[in-house]
Parts: structure tokens; C-alpha cells; sequence
């Protein structure tokens, strides 16, 4: 497979010295990977949202850690996707292209949804939902499917249990994918009938740092416009299958687009470097303001109709294009090494970000009433989620029935 950020990439799976001309691309990707895992060691700790384990001490600054994450990295995963989602396109053709991403995205997901998924959530219900202990499946065919009766005191978060938890990624990058197909098509389709000879795409400019206000702008008018009515961290599902966070809709679709648009112009290679240190420094910054303000950061609001809404709007939305550009930057320039390991690394991340939530969240129970501060028990869940997870990543992508999906 060939998307980089859904962790899919044929140049991180070919030896062939000319698929590392952007090896930098697969560091990037190993750092974003890495991120994920650390980013769910700290659920418990730091941030307000619901999580499989309840009740461990808290700590601001990994909620800090967790709004600061949330504002740039699954834009960036969709960004370095869809990079080489025309390219693959173009070799393999329109069925040959939608066979490959449902073997890549979609066995994963099933599998996922059946297995990993269920089990964490059994996990919650056993541990604190304070129902009467049922066997596994039961949970699975009664609570999870809904096949039995909604309980009348049920606590949720939903009804049923079913759902995609991180593998909502996945999900949404598969639908991006036939998205993309359909447009292909119809433009095929809308080029034939008109009988016109095709022209010579020319090539659209390079943004630079007004096209990115703009962008900013956008991202931000459309973000506030949605958390009027679906604040963050507020899921639904999409005719009734496609698991997604409207809250953050206008950051992801915008960073796909860019991502393909990048392909075919260019842009990797010709983004002038200066803007992109620029708005790096500038992200700095702003995730350096959000840390000192400490415990006045919850004046940024989820979503409504205030002024704490509008704000976090536009400084999520300007946080998310300006430290996308400006990592895009940094590794392009500084973080280029491609040797063995590193791609061992880049090969291994698509099943760490399958796997690595169980072995996190058993981490997070194991340490439950151990007297860990919230940033210890962080500490500790992450370097031990991440080891183990490519670890196992690595054996698992090795054998035989496994290869052509991970």
C-alpha cells in the first residue's frame, strides 16, 4: 500500500533505493505513530474525555499534551495519506486501486471491530459500569451488537457498545478513498462527453504564507460553524456505519485535499523552506502559550455559540496548519537518515497503530492503585506501549497470512 500516513506506504515495503526519495516522509510518519501511542498512555491522566480506565489521578499539562495533539496530528496522518493516494491511482486503475485499499483498510477494520474493539470495551463494562457480571459472549452478541435489551439505567457512552474506537482512522481514510475514486471518475466521465482533447495540467503555485492565512481562515470559519452544533470529542455515525468527529471534519477533509494536491503539483519538493520555518516557530510558540496559561486553558471552549469557542476555533485551526507545515518542514530539511532500522520502524507502524491500544489500556489497568503520580504512570505506559507494540508489530508483519495486510 502507498499511504504513508495511514501508515500503509510501498516505499517503506520496498528496498529499492528510489522509493526512499522521501524517506523523510516515513521518519515523519514513525514520529506521528509514536505519537498516537503516547497520546492514549495519557487519556487516563490528563484529559476530561471518557476512556477505558476511569478514576487515576490527573495532571494538567497532559491535558495540555492531549489538546495540543489533537489539533495537529490526525490532520497530518490524512495530509501524508492522501500524498500517495494518485499515484497509486494511477498505476493500479480504479479497481485494481479500491481492491487494495479494501484488503489494506478494510480487513483491518472488520477484524478489528470484532476483536480488539469488543475487548476493550468489555473491559469498561466489567470494571465500571457496575452491572451484574456477564460472560464475554454475551457482552458481545447482547451489549456490544445489541441484540438484547437496553438496560434502563444504561451509563454509555452509546447504545450499543458497537463501535471502531481508534480505528476510526481507517474508516474515514477507506471512505476518503472512494471519495477520491468517485471524483476521479466523474471527472473522467464529464472530460469524454464534452469531447474536448485533454490539456497539459500546469501546475499550481506553491503556497506561501497568504495562501495559508487563507487556508487558516477557512478551516477556522467552517470549524466554529460545525461546534455550534457538534462540539470536540462529540462522535456520530454517519449513515449509521462511518464513525466520525464533525468537530474536527473541516481540518481533515481540508489536509486530504491538500495532501493529493501536493502530489500533483509538486509541492514536497518546491514548498520554500523559509515559510515553512516561520510557521513552525509560530506553532512553537502557541503550544508553548497554551502551557504556560496552566490551569487557564479551559477558557477555550469545545464548541457553543461564546466567545471561549470562537477562540479555540481559530487557535486549534492556526495550531493544526502551522505546526503541519512547519513538521512537514522539519523533517523534509533536518530529519532525511534512511538506513535499515528506520525503515524497519516505518514498515512496522501501520500494526502499531492497530495494536498498540490493548497493550496501552492492559498497561493502564496493571497500574491501577500502584500509587503512580499521573505523569509517572504516563511515563511508564508509554515507553512500554511503545516497545512492545513494534515489537510485536514486527512479528506479527512477518507472518505468512498477515503480510499482504500489514
Amino acid at each position: 500500500m502507498d499511504t504513508p500516513s495511514s501508515l500503509l506506504s510501498e516505499q517503506s515495503r520496498s528496498p529499492a533505493p528510489a522509493a526512499h526519495r522521501l524517506a523523510w516522509l516515513d521518519n515523519l510518519r514513525i514520529a506521528l505513530t509514536i505519537l498516537v501511542v503516547v497520546h492514549h498512555a495519557a487519556q487516563p491522566y490528563g484529559p476530561a474525555d471518557w476512556w477505558y480506565v476511569e478514576g487515576q489521578p490527573r495532571t494538567r499539562a497532559l491535558a495540555t499534551l492531549s489538546a495540543v495533539d489533537g489539533a495537529f496530528f490526525m490532520s497530518l496522518f490524512f495530509f501524508a495519506s492522501a500524498v500517495f493516494v494518485p499515484g497509486s491511482y494511477d498505476r493500479k486503475g480504479p479497481r485494481r486501486f479500491l481492491t487494495g485499499r479494501l484488503l489494506r483498510l478494510g480487513v483491518p477494520l472488520l477484524v478489528g471491530a470484532l476483536t480488539i474493539v469488543p475487548a476493550l470495551m468489555y473491559a469498561y463494562y466489567v470494571h465500571y459500569r457496575g452491572y451484574p457480571p456477564i460472560s464475554f459472549p454475551r457482552y458481545f452478541t447482547d451489549v456490544y451488537l445489541g441484540l438484547g435489551d437496553k438496560p434502563a439505567d444504561w451509563s454509555g457512552p452509546s447504545w450499543p457498545d458497537l463501535q471502531f474506537g481508534h480505528l476510526w482512522f481507517i474508516q474515514n481514510l477507506l471512505a476518503y478513498s472512494v471519495l477520491y475514486v468517485l471524483c476521479r471518475q466523474t471527472a473522467r466521465l464529464l472530460k469524454s462527453r464534452s469531447g474536448r482533447p485533454r490539456r497539459e495540467c500546469r501546475g499550481m503555485p506553491v503556497p506561501g504564507h497568504r495562501a495559508l492565512l487563507a487556508l487558516t481562515a477557512a478551516i477556522a470559519a467552517a470549524t466554529f460553524a460545525i461546534r455550534l452544533r457538534y462540539p470536540l470529542d462529540t462522535w456520530v455515525p454517519f449513515l449509521d456505519f462511518l464513525q466520525i468527529e464533525p468537530a474536527r471534519l473541516p481540518q481533515y477533509a481540508a489536509f486530504f485535499t491538500l495532501g493529493v494536491l501536493a502530489h500533483r503539483h509538486g509541492w514536497l519538493e518546491r514548498f520554500d523552506a523559509r515559510t515553512g520555518w516561520v510557521w513552525l516557530t509560530g506553532g512553537l510558540a502557541g503550544v508553548a502559550l497554551l502551557f504556560a496559561l496552566g490551569a487557564d486553558a479551559p477558557c477555550f471552549g469545545p464548541g457553543g455559540l461564546d466567545a471561549p469557542s470562537a477562540l479555540w476555533a481559530v487557535y486549534d485551526s492556526a495550531l493544526c496548519v502551522a505546526l503541519g507545515v512547519g513538521l512537514l518542514t522539519l523533517f523534509r530539511e533536518t530529519v532525511t537518515a534512511c538506513g535499515h532500522f528506520s525503515r524497519e520502524l516505518a514498515a512496522d507502524s501501520y500494526a502499531v497503530y492497530i495494536i498498540h491500544l490493548p497493550l496501552a489500556v492492559t498497561l493502564q489497568y496493571y497500574l491501577v492503585g500502584r500509587g503512580l503520580t499521573g505523569a509517572a504512570a504516563w511515563g511508564a505506559v508509554s515507553v512500554a506501549a511503545v516497545l512492545s507494540a513494534f515489537l510485536l508489530a514486527a512479528v506479527l508483519r512477518r507472518l505468512p497470512g498477515l503480510r499482504r495486510v500489514l
